[in-house]
């Protein structure tokens, strides 16, 4: 993607309401709600002490009538959040606060039981649902590029066989470790690398650093694929290779004798 149409997308997704306006104008879902939750966990890194600094005027304000949802738009911070610091305030353990939130009938009020559907609802990013929506974008990830490995007959070991193997249980492992080596536009690879999430700049310096650069040291060069999209312009580290879901049209080849 070219960085001034990913930079567009970006300083637009500010509340969940703009996802729905961009869909209508014929972006990608898993594009949108990508960039939105990176973009909304990235705030949340940074403003996290900040604004948790100031629960006890959040319960205040609670306390007066605002809902919670009210004050997380206040504060433009995730609903879920900034109801955990209000009920942590207020004396309820972190435990108790997640079972509230997976199931708000747990809750001696009506009205405030309601109170936390509607946060929960609002939040895409820290929700149960939001979660489990994260994670089944991974697994569909995982899946196209299983697919396209096992419809070209290309032999390949999982994370999972991987770390089943003796003295695999600590290495760091990528999602397809070839049995040998293919070549991918003219380079010999190694591995593959499923990616759900947008590779911008932030996320493919975390994803070099913590995963593809390791995997270079230990099992050769390799391909990351970041099936939602990726920066035309990224600067990849040596013996790292980058694409989107184009790879699906692309074939890789056998290494010559």
């Amino acid at each position: 993607m070219d960085y001034q149409d990913y930079k567009y997308l970006y300083e637009k997704l500010n509340r969940p309401e703009d996802i729905q306006i961009l869909l209508a104008d014929g972006y990608d879902i898993r594009l949108l709600e990508t960039l939105y939750t990176q973009k909304v966990s990235r705030s949340v890194k940074k403003r996290f002490h900040m604004v948790k600094n100031d629960t006890p005027r959040m319960m205040k304000e609670w306390k007066k009538g605002k809902s919670f949802l009210e004050i997380a738009n206040f504060y433009n911070f995730p609903p879920i959040l900034i109801m955990m610091f209000i009920f942590q305030e207020n004396g309820t353990g972190k435990k108790q606060f997640w079972e509230y939130i997976r199931d708000p009938d747990l809750l001696e009020s009506g009205e405030v039981a309601n109170e936390v559907r509607e946060a929960v609802k609002n939040d895409l990013v820290y929700s149960p649902e939001a979660n489990d929506r994260q994670k089944a974008r991974g697994i569909w990830g995982e899946e196209l590029l299983q697919d396209w490995l096992n419809s070209q007959d290309i032999r390949y070991m999982t994370e999972n066989d991987l770390r089943e193997e003796d003295g695999r249980e600590t290495t760091k492992t990528p999602d397809c470790l070839l049995k040998e080596p293919m070549m991918y536009n003219g380079h010999k690879i190694y591995w593959v690398e499923s990616k759900a999430s947008f590779g911008d700049n932030v996320e493919f310096r975390f994803n070099s650093r913590k995963q593809l650069c390791p995997y270079t040291n230990l099992f050769g060069p390799g391909v990351v694929v970041y099936w939602t999209g990726c920066l035309n312009d990224l600067e990849c580290p040596e013996n790292v290779y980058i694409t989107d879901m184009s790879i699906l049209d692309e074939k890789l080849e056998k290494c010559e004798e």
